[in-house]
C-alpha cells in the first residue's frame, strides 16, 4: 500500500510496530534514531513518516521539521501525551496529524491511511487561476504563488488554502474545516486547523501576526479575505 518510515527508538514498539503495518500490506523501513531516519529518507524517500517525538539525540520535533523543510512527505507523529505542549508544538512543527502512545496499531494504520488518502489531489470549487492581491492560486494546476514566486505547500496546507479561498469571506467553524479538510467528525482535534493554518500564514502572509488573507474570527473559526 504504501512506504512507511518508521522512526521509533524503543525497540518493542518499533518491532510491534513493523510487524503490525507490515500485515496490512505497508513496506515499512525502520530507524532508531532522528538522524538515521533523515539519512534513510534521502536515500529512499518515504510516501509517509511516522515519528516518535521522544528520541535520543536530534528529538522528534527537529526531526519533523527537517522533514517538512525538504518536501511535502506526510508526517504521523507518536506522543506520549495527548493534551499537552506535545502536540502542539508537534502540530506546529509540521506533522499533519498524530497518535497517542501507547499505540494501538490499528489505530495507527487507520490514521496512516486517512492522511494519505487527504494528501491526495484536493477537489477545487472550479479550476482556474485566481489572484488575491499578490497571492494567485492555480486551482486546476494545484499551484501557489506570491508576486510571482511560487510557494511549495504540503498537501494539508494546499488543501486548506483551497477550501477557505473556495468561499471568499465566508467564515468557517473548525469542526467545519476539520470534516471539510481534514475528513474528521467528533473525533477530530481542533488543534489540528490551529497549527495548519499558523504554517500556511507564515508562506502566504508578509506578517503572519496581521494576516491578510487568512483571518481568525474570534470564537468561532477562519475566514479568507483578504483585507
Amino acid at each position: 500500500m504504501a512506504r512507511v518510515m518508521l522512526i521509533e527508538d524503543d525497540p518493542s514498539v518499533r518491532e510491534g510496530l513493523r510487524l503490525s503495518l507490515g500485515r496490512h500490506g505497508h513496506d515499512v523501513e525502520v530507524a532508531r534514531t532522528g538522524e538515521d531516519g533523515l539519512r534513510r529518507l534521502l536515500v529512499a524517500p518515504a510516501d509517509i513518516v511516522v515519528l516518535d517525538l521522544m528520541l535520543p539525540g536530534l528529538d522528534g520535533f527537529e526531526v519533523c521539521r527537517r522533514i517538512r523543510a525538504g518536501g511535502p512527505t506526510p508526517i504521523v507523529m507518536l506522543t506520549a501525551r495527548g493534551d499537552d505542549l506535545d502536540v502542539v508544538s508537534g502540530l506546529e512543527a509540521g506533522a499533519d496529524d498524530y497518535v497517542v502512545k501507547p499505540v494501538r496499531p490499528r489505530v495507527l494504520e487507520a490514521r496512516i491511511r486517512a492522511v494519505l488518502r487527504r494528501g491526495g489531489p484536493a477537489t477545487a470549487a472550479a479550476a482556474g487561476q485566481e489572484t488575491y492581491g499578490e497571492l494567485t492560486i492555480d486551482r486546476g494546476a494545484l499551484t501557489v504563488s506570491k508576486a510571482g514566486v511560487p510557494i511549495v505547500l504540503p498537501p494539508m496546507e494546499l488543501r486548506l488554502l483551497l477550501e477557505l479561498s473556495a468561499a471568499n469571506s465566508q467564515v468557517f467553524s473548525r469542526q467545519q474545516l476539520l470534516e471539510s479538510v481534514w475528513e474528521l467528525d467528533f473525533l477530530g482535534d481542533s488543534r489540528l486547523v490551529d497549527a495548519c493554518v499558523q504554517r500556511l500564514r507564515t508562506k502566504i502572509e508578509d506578517i503572519p501576526s496581521r494576516p491578510r488573507y487568512i483571518q481568525t474570527v474570534r470564537g468561532f473559526g477562519y475566514r479568507f479575505g483578504p483585507l
